[in-house]
């Protein structure tokens, strides 16, 4: 809970108008122009004292090029860079409005800084760190007003990326948090609020974006274009996991993994991968160098730094194989997967709930398809093999996807029980709706469920412990990652007992602490709450 302000007065209507930034590496330079963009007078200082002329200086070079290139105004690009100013010295920063702090990720570093600041700032002045990954609490502990503090964290590139993560120390007032809320509104981005913890949002609930990919590569499911290509092409996701962690850097994305495991006392949610950890060992640190997962032609001239992975592994079948089948029979509510119900549709495959005629139909989970002999249906954690041995049927299970009709790819596993024909019924199906196929081993929840469920989990391990609302959760996954939908609304379409029975499986499959479901999660998918009752409570 945070508490009012004891011996200082924000202006009434909290009105920022000089601001000053303290770093001018990339993101205090985005930062800066940021603001500048919105009119405001920027200050800007480095420990360099030329370090920020020179950002400056390349921020010209590069708004400039775009003016030539007809994507930029010349007045009021020559506007923004007018109202950027740099200065060699904290004490010209005495009379703005606001602090944002944008250097070295060291927290005695940033306590000092803040320290020398309130010696000589106003009492109205708010202090921001952009912070990653410290504790906004820690940094405010040695101020005499910590209510003035809190986090302001951009994502890189700052002009760009729409997300800012507004982060409250354990004394950050509500009047810090609200004008801050406004002027990051002000700057056409998009505020979210969270309590100050490891990883604040997005940094936290990515884990397992990065993480199952790591186990599936440690654990020789695919290649990393495969992986990539499963995640991308067919899951619906912006960027592969592992072509992601070449653009981030590998040392940088090894770096908050490792510090998440500590922030959280070694829980295995978080544990850091030791296929990462080698590729930080040998410097291959991804796009920075040249060389991560993937092979990067030329790292300091090709702007585009396209990967040259291997092609993926795409199912295809004989022409043998290439048989009329029978007619498809679908069982179950396919409300939760209402892209894949409507590209059935579109193929004149009936939805309407019907039985096998066989003995285990009682027994499948729901949705499903009979094509001929085959059982199809959603991953559930377990591998096809056992469900074929549970249901007593050839099985095929199909990965999730956020849009299975503009997908161009579906993801599938088959039993080993099965015949090489069973399996190819499948795959003939699926490229009867146009669709490739990569066919993966038997892996639980293959690849992209996995990965869902995990998100899912962690976010609402974050709302049930009140870091953030259910809203601004989404908000910082959509806005912050680029991710197709937001974890929670995912999660609500999907059902929180397929969720909570996909992480069961998972976790009686690998004996291991890393897939336990969230208390709320377990709530959820009893019927006991609703994710807006508990958002409810979280604000």
């Amino acid at each position: 809970m945070s508490t009012p302000y004891r011996s200082i007065s924000h202006d009434p209507a909290g009105n920022i108008d000089s601001i000053a930034i303290i770093g001018a590496g990339t993101m205090g330079i985005g930062i800066a122009q940021v603001a500048a963009q919105a009119g405001h007078g920027v200050l800007l200082l480095d420990a360099n004292s030329e370090a920020a002329q020179r950002a400056l200086d390349s921020l010209r070079a590069r708004l400039h090029q775009r003016v030539n290139a007809g994507k930029a105004e010349a007045g009021e690009t020559e506007a923004l860079l007018q109202r950027i100013t740099p200065v060699d010295s904290l004490a010209a920063l005495a009379r703005s409005s606001l602090v944002i702090e944008a250097i070295i990720e060291q927290l005695d570093a940033k306590q000092h800084l803040f320290q020398q600041l309130e010696a000589l700032c106003s009492a109205h002045t708010i202090f921001a760190s952009n912070t990653s990954s410290l504790s906004i609490t820690a940094i405010a502990s040695v101020l005499n007003v910590p209510q003035r503090m809190a986090g302001l964290h951009f994502f890189n590139p700052a002009p760009l990326m729409k997300l800012v993560e507004i982060v409250q120390g354990l004394e950050t007032s509500e009047q810090t948090l609200a004008t801050l809320q406004s002027l990051v509104t002000g700057w056409q981005k998009q505020p979210v609020i969270c309590r100050s913890t490891p990883g604040f949002i997005v940094n936290r609930i990515a884990r397992p974006f990065y993480a199952e990919a790591l186990r599936a590569l440690e654990e020789q499911v695919a290649s990393p274009a495969t992986i990539d290509a499963v995640l991308k092409d067919a899951g619906g996701f912006a960027m592969g996991p592992l072509q992601l962690t070449d653009l981030i850097g590998h040392d940088v994305n090894y770096a908050v993994t490792e510090s998440l495991f500590h922030g959280f006392y070694g829980d295995a949610r978080f544990q850091p991968s030791l296929r990462q950890k080698e590729l930080v060992e040998a410097n291959h640190l991804g796009r920075k160098n040249g060389r991560g997962f993937f092979v990067y032609s030329d790292p300091k001239h090709d702007a585009e730094q396209k990967p040259r992975p291997e092609l993926p592994a795409i199912a295809e079948i004989q022409p043998s194989e290439l048989k009329p089948l029978t007619p498809i029979k679908a069982i179950g509510d396919w409300s939760a997967l209402p892209h894949f119900a409507t590209l059935l549709q579109q193929n004149a495959v009936a939805l309407n709930i019907s039985t096998f005629g066989h003995k285990y139909c009682t027994h499948l989970p729901s949705p499903a398809l009979q094509i001929d002999d085959v059982i199809f249906l959603l991953a559930t954690g377990k591998t096809s093999s056992r469900l074929c041995d549970e249901i007593g049927a050839p099985i095929v299970q199909f990965d999730l996807s956020a849009n299975y009709q503009t997908a161009p790819i579906i993801t599938i596993s088959a039993a080993s029980q099965n015949t090489q024909q069973q399996t190819a019924k499948i795959i003939c199906f699926l490229h009867a709706l146009n669709k490739q196929v990569i066919l993966l081993p038997d892996y639980p929840a293959l690849l992209t469920l996995r990965t869902v469920a995990m998100l899912c989990n962690e976010a609402l391990d974050a709302l049930n412990k009140g870091i953030a609302n259910a809203e601004d959760i989404d908000l910082a996954m959509c806005n912050g990652v680029n991710y197709p939908v937001g974890p929670l609304a995912w999660g609500e379409q999907l059902g929180w007992q397929h969720i909570l029975s996909t992480l069961e499986n998972l976790q009686q499959f690998y004996g291991e602490p890393r897939y336990r479901p969230s208390p709320l999660l377990r709530r959820l998918a009893a019927g006991h709450t609703t994710l807006y009752e508990k958002n409810d409570h979280a604000e």
